[in-house]
């Protein structure tokens, strides 16, 4: 056990069996800050000279990043917060954050929960989905990437900045910035400014607002991927730092050596496990470029920032250690010791193919918005095959069945698959809903749905089987995606693989899967792979009944496999096979804007619409008939939904 001058207790937890033995002991009486503005304020009184945050403004020179101590990051966290709160930013109130990641963006993020709540979006969603959630958090004050850092979010931000509610635009420049900013263009309604000239003013005093409290909201994160409305989920302070402090005591994340971030902070695990968990235990954090892992520059310098900056521990997800398992090492990286990676399924050719070219095994987790971040994470040296990792400290998990007709819950014994549920202090406060938060109907006497699936054995490690809402339901009979998936994996040319429903007129809907291969495996072709995983899978109702190769799957800006893009994709299969097997001239018409959605539109003659119908009306898809243009169609008489 250590501990700090200020009383804040870490436990030894090195193996399995220290789990009861940590929570033999109440959270209440380790010592825990009451929030997130605490632990920055404790670790600036405590090693003010420590590097805290470095940031690479590009690639073009790894050599020059730009730093702040912990003394600083508190002085700019301060001056900002201060900024804020002149500009009416008070407990409960938003501060929506809208750029690619900078010193800037860890500044402000800090100090919109010291003052009020952290909203951060992600810069790559459209225009309206922008507008949508910064509307949605309530917030008044916007702070953002300016012309110069992201000239794409800058515009956005000007189209739905007026009239949204928004008072106030803080205007963020790149880090290595020189000279004169550029003139920023007026916004009717809008006081903007550049946030360096916004605080330049600022006294630097803490607000006179009083410190957080644990149960005060310290963000509003927004869940989902890029299709629909995404919910926002709200954490409290006392989730965050239990979340902080449970990481910071785990193995994976150690105490000592320099951790890499470049996963964007509009996610939770850039905020928890690259940003505050370090700041517990003083460590110094080095951030990637604005675009974090998307930078493709970063690849081919990767193992030189590992040598450079003596990184011991990073936190990526699949697509990104595939990307560097095929990078050679050019330097040396014997620091690395725990890069954890989670977020998504991890193949285990990925698995196998870093070890070969680090001789470092990857540390897999599990974790989710609504848990805060993480809740299960493999202990180095302690992983068993299958699982995801053991429980942290003081979150309960475990597997229930869900009674059909009633929907009530009932613990499944260890080892056997249900949907899972969790417990404890990282459970979220709930959705915003009206300005509030409301956990009805995710989480029930204290339990959190995952929606997840999977099984929970004796001494907490959790397997799991797949996303409830992703099960295959084929006549009735449900297949786990997973099973398909790590069939597939474990084809030697397989280096990622996602299954989905296919629609289907007798079944409901098929097995389909999509891979990607490595490179020179062009001798495996899509049948093969196909009689490979019937070969594999568990039952011969789980062998997919199409393998499609592509060149990469789609992702989410997190690197999360994006499976609504699949699905829609699989039902545009199906629709096409069918108009083909007409043998008209019925055809699919061009997939629009929303092509990840499962709406499809087909174009066919006045002549054959009501073959058209006949066909399709068996699936259960949504598709409509455009219009042929042809002179004796008159106008509406070809349009029909059917659902």
């Amino acid at each position: 056990m250590s501990m700090a001058p200020d009383g804040l207790r870490l436990p030894d937890h090195r193996g399995p069996d220290d789990l009861g033995r940590i929570e033999s002991v109440p959270l209440s009486e380790w010592g825990l800050p009451r929030s997130t503005w605490e632990i920055l304020d404790r670790a600036a009184a405590l090693w003010p000279e420590r590097t805290a945050v470095g940031v690479l403004p590009s690639m073009d020179d790894i050599d020059a990043p730009v730093t702040l101590t912990y003394a600083r990051l508190r002085d700019d966290v301060v001056r900002l917060a201060d900024t804020l709160a002149r500009l009416g930013v008070g407990r409960g109130s938003a501060v929506s954050i809208v750029s690619p990641n900078t010193a800037g963006v860890v500044c402000a993020t800090l100090a919109a929960q010291s003052v009020g709540v952290s909203a951060p979006v992600n810069p790559a969603l459209s225009t309206e989905r922008l507008g949508a959630l910064v509307a949605a958090a309530g917030s008044r004050v916007l702070i953002t990437a300016g012309p110069e850092l992201d000239a794409g979010v800058w515009q956005a931000v000007t189209e739905f900045a007026p009239g949204s509610g928004i008072e106030d635009v803080l205007v963020l420049r790149p880090d290595n910035a020189v000279g004169s900013p550029p003139a920023l263009s007026a916004l009717a309604g809008v006081r903007v400014a550049y946030l360096s000239e916004a605080v330049r003013d600022s006294p630097g005093a803490a607000t006179t607002s009083g410190p957080p409290q644990p149960e005060d909201p310290a963000a509003y994160f927004h869940t989902g991927g890029t299709t629909g409305t995404p919910k926002i989920a709200v954490h409290t302070h006392a989730n965050e730092v239990a979340m902080a402090w449970s990481l910071a005591a785990h193995p994976a994340s150690g105490s000592e050596g320099t951790m890499f971030a470049a996963l964007p902070l509009f996610h939770v695990n850039a905020l928890l496990v690259t940003c505050l968990a370090p700041i517990l235990t003083g460590r110094m954090v080095l951030w990637g470029p604005p675009d974090g892992y998307r930078d493709p520059g970063l690849y081919p310098a990767f193992w030189r920032l590992v040598a450079r900056y003596r990184i011991t521990t990073m936190s990526a997800v699949p697509t990104v250690y595939d990307a560097l398992a095929r990078v050679p090492v050019n330097a040396d990286i014997s620091t690395l010791r725990s890069p954890v990676v989670g977020a998504a399924p991890l193949p285990d050719a990925v698995r196998r193919e870093f070890a070969a070219r680090t001789g470092v095994d990857l540390v897999e987790g599990y974790g989710m918005t609504e848990a805060t971040c993480a809740s299960a994470v493999t202990l180095p040296g302690h992983a068993r095959p299958g699982t995801v990792g053991q429980r942290l400290p003081y979150q309960r998990i475990k597997a229930v069945d869900t009674h059909p007709a009633t929907g009530a819950w009932s613990d499944l014994p260890p080892g056997e698959p249900g949907l899972l549920v969790i417990s404890g202090p990282t459970v979220f406060a709930g959705y915003l809903r009206d300005g509030r938060p409301d956990a009805d109907g995710v989480v029930r006497d204290g339990w959190l749905d995952t929606g997840d699936r999977g099984s929970v054995d004796e001494d907490g490690f959790v397997t799991l089987v797949g996303r409830a809402k992703d099960l295959i339901i084929r006549g009735g009979h449900n297949i786990a995606p997973a099973v398909i998936e790590e069939a597939l994996l474990s084809h030697p040319a397989v280096t990622g693989a996602a299954a989905v429903g296919k629609p289907d007129r007798h079944a409901g809907e098929v097995p389909v899967a999509y891979v990607t291969l490595r490179g020179g495996a062009d001798g495996s072709t899509g049948e093969e792979l196909r009689q490979w995983a019937a070969q594999h899978v568990p039952e011969p109702a789980a062998a997919p009944k199409e393998v499609i190769v592509i060149d990469g799957l789609p992702t989410t800006e997190v690197g999360k496999v994006f499976k609504p893009a699949l699905r829609a994709d699989a039902a545009r299969r199906a629709v096409a096979a069918e108009l083909s097997a007409l043998g008209g001239r019925a055809r699919l018409a061009a997939p629009g804007a929303a092509d990840n959605e499962i709406s499809i539109g087909v174009v066919a003659p006045r002549a054959e619409i009501d073959h058209v119908c006949e066909r399709l009306d068996g699936y259960t898809v949504h598709w409509h008939l455009v219009r042929e243009e042809e002179p004796e169609v008159p106008e509406g008489e070809t349009e029909k939904e059917s659902t």
